[in-house]
């Protein structure tokens, strides 16, 4: 396990494998940071799928509409959907997309990020400048690499529970 720093700005996501820790950029992408907060507070990401596994791109999940396992879950309309809040204006940095980094995953409107988010596989740079990055994978990260490929996967990896490590 990672030594966590600032403990408001990690978040904790286990997987069947074992914990993934992320420590937040609030100071790059501030409303990105606050929204995961927000979600992983309010539970909305636990039980949620990796809905497109791309081997050698990333993992992508967070689909709190329709892609949590235990409620209503349909594998089908997974990645369509977002939270309940409104969708976060764009915030681009100069923070590169290097592997085990965590980046905003929206359409093909800059500003339509909501609850979606994908980790990096591997460095990622044509993304730079396109999707918000918001966090890095500071321990974990096999438990990242060994989730089930697909778009979607047959049989999806999900977020066990993601939690803000001060509430851990």
């Amino acid at each position: 396990m990672a030594e966590i720093t600032d403990p408001e700005n990690t978040i904790i996501i286990e997987l069947k494998d074992g914990p993934v820790t992320i420590e937040l950029m609030p100071k790059i992408a501030h409303e990105h940071a606050e929204r995961m907060k927000t979600l992983a507070r309010r539970g909305d990401y636990d039980n949620v799928v990796f809905h497109r596994v791309i081997e050698g791109f990333m993992a992508q999940t967070g689909d709190v509409a329709h892609g949590d396992f235990e409620d209503g879950f349909d594998l089908r309309m997974a990645g369509t959907g977002g939270s309940d809040m409104p969708n976060l204006p764009a915030e681009f940095s100069k923070v590169p997309h290097d592997r085990g980094t965590l980046g905003a995953a929206r359409s093909q409107n800059p500003n339509s990020a909501n609850s979606q988010f994908f980790i990096n596989f591997k460095d990622n740079h044509f993304l730079n400048g396109q999707y918000t990055v918001y966090g890095r994978v500071i321990s974990g990260m096999e438990h990242v690499d060994a989730l089930t490929r697909g778009e979607p996967p047959e049989k999806p990896d999900r977020m066990l529970s993601v939690k803000v490590a001060a509430d851990a």
